[in-house]
Parts: C-alpha cells; structure tokens; sequence
C-alpha cells in the first residue's frame, strides 16, 4: 500500500515551490545511447515488483535504449506526488491512491496494471470459525483504520463486536493470538504465518466487490504527452518482463532477494504462483496483459465518492489511465 507522512510531503513541496514550477522532463542521458529513467515502487522489493525487476534483469529496459534505475519504496514514500513533481519519471501504485491524488490535485495517469485482481485479503487462522466475511464478528481486528479497503469494509459489513486495532505492519501480534484477524496482501502474511507453524485462511476483499487495479505503472501526463515514445518503450519493456517473470521467476526473484533479504526465496516463489491467477484472468489474458477499463475505473470511483474519499465529481475517469502505451 502507499502511505506518506505529512512532513516528507511538505518537504517535496516546498522544494518544488523553491523552483518556482514543477520540475521539467528529463531529457535523454548520452551514456550508449540509453536515455536514463527512474522508476519507485510503492514498497520494498517483493513478488508484486517482479515483472519491471524481470524487465531490468533480462535486459529489456536496454533493448529500448533506457537505462533504467529502481527504487525501493516503503513506509511514507510519496510515490505519486514524486511523479507528479517530476521528481522521478515512473512510479508504481495502486489504483486507489492514484484516484485519491487526482482528487486531491495530481495529475498522474496509469499506464499499464499487471495485477488486474485486488491481492488484499483479511487473515485468519485455518482452525478459526471465520469462513467467509459473514463470520467476521465478536473478534478483534488488525488493520489500518484510515486505508480505502478499511472504510469499505465498515461500511460494508456489520462486524458486530470487532475491535479494530492498528496493524503494526507484521504478523507478530497474529501469531501471539493477540488479534483474532489482521489485514494482508495474499502473498505475502499468509507465507510468513504458515512458516511460523499457523495456517491460514484469506478472506479476498475483492470478493466483496472493492477490487482496485494494483502494482499500475504511472506516469506524469506531462511526460505522456511530451515524450510518449519513451512511455511506449517503458510501458512495452514492463510487459515483456512480467510475461518473463511468470515462465522464468528464478533469476529475478534471486536479485530481489539481494535487495530485500527478508524476501526469501520460498516467499518469493510462493508470491509468483499466488500472484498468477491475479494478473491472468478470463477478462485479462496473457495477450492484454495490462489492459485497463473505464468501467473498472468507474466502479472504484464511485466507490471512494460513496465512502467519502474523494469529493464528487471531483474525478474523470477518462483522466486516470490509458491503454494507448501497451502492444
């Protein structure tokens, strides 16, 4: 998830306000002939950044004259604002914040969603009553209060008695029994719990019909409309790399291991598999991988209108993404 603190975000601005305007596109570097490009994801290196990982390992970047660099995210990196500012060229995100900041005044578009079905989830144990999202009462909860899934779920479903605690951003407190249930992305806290001896069971909040594009490719529209060959040959590498990732996962996963050891090899092989039928589904096949819809867009607008998010008519979905860039 992205999440920002207020004071890294007022330090951007500021320094952006220094300059007198947003910072201006980059232009091409003379080293080979590769334009150097920037890419933050939205968390540290895992399974979900596995196909722009794949693009750079395998040398896709190169073969479209970018030399491309990748930056970890993690807690309380803005990623969208740094790409609206101009602060880096592409970003990583997921399709709820991308519509939040263009409500709240970013001018970003998505250009390509690898993870086309939402990979959040609520944890519970294998042996607890909790079967379905139905069960989800007289428990306590870990989970972020102020997060868009968070604001549907309470809106959405009685949870008579649930306490809601603060997901303090690992498992521990699950696996002391401290909480009954605890937010999580699919692929990731249900591996590290079964490591530790506790099967799990994952409730998908997309089964309840919030189901945000994730891991999207962003860009500054400033940069899609005064470069857009460099956004075709980013966007084209990106794809070519997640189709690798999923045929041949071995190599990248090793380099995101180098880069984020508590992402172990099984956790990483683990991420591929889970994330497979969450990038290709009957409604996104391999040959359009990436693609996006307005109607999808659409729904998650309303969505984030309706929990009060962001204001009405405050967003045109025509302005959030585009498919222009993909093969």
């Amino acid at each position: 998830m992205v999440r920002w603190s207020l004071l890294v975000l007022v330090a951007l601005l500021a320094a952006a306000c220094g300059e007198g305007e947003r910072a201006a596109p980059r232009a091409p570097a003379a080293d080979g002939g590769l334009e150097k490009v920037s890419l933050v994801l939205n968390w540290f290196p895992e399974a979900e950044h596995g196909g722009f990982y794949a693009a750079l390992v395998h040398g896709y970047y190169r073969e479209a004259g970018i030399d491309m660099e990748i930056s970890p995210g993690g807690v309380d990196i803005p990623v969208i604002q740094m790409v609206d500012m101009g602060r880096v060229d592409f970003g990583v995100a997921n399709a709820d914040p991308i519509l939040i900041g263009r409500g709240q005044g970013t001018d970003v578009v998505a250009v390509m969603a690898p993870i086309q079905v939402s990979p959040r989830c609520l944890v519970v144990r294998a042996d607890s009553r909790v079967q379905s999202f139905d069960d989800l009462h007289d428990l306590t909860l870990a989970m972020s209060p102020r997060a868009p899934f968070a604001h549907f779920l309470r809106r959405t479903l009685p949870l008579n008695n649930v306490s809601i605690v603060a997901y303090p951003g690992n498992v521990a407190p699950f696996l002391a029994g401290q909480v009954d249930a605890m937010q999580g992305y699919v692929f990731s806290e249900p591996y590290v719990a079964e490591q530790q001896g506790v099967p799990t069971r994952s409730l998908m909040v997309s089964d309840l019909g919030f189901d945000p594009y994730a891991s999207c490719l962003l860009v500054r529209r400033a940069t899609l409309q005064q470069r857009p060959d460099l956004v075709r040959r980013v966007v084209q590498a990106s794809v070519r790399g997640w189709l690798h990732y999923f045929e041949h996962p071995e190599e990248t996963n090793r380099h995101i291991n180098s880069l984020n050891p508590e992402m172990d090899l099984g956790i990483l092989a683990y991420g591929v598999e889970v994330l497979r039928p969450l990038c290709f589904t009957d409604d996104a096949p391999a040959a359009d991988f990436g693609r996006m819809t307005a109607e999808r867009w659409d729904t998650l607008r309303a969505q984030l209108e309706d929990l009060d998010i962001v204001r009405p008519d405050a967003v045109r979905t025509a302005d959030l993404f585009t498919n222009d860039f993909l093969q």
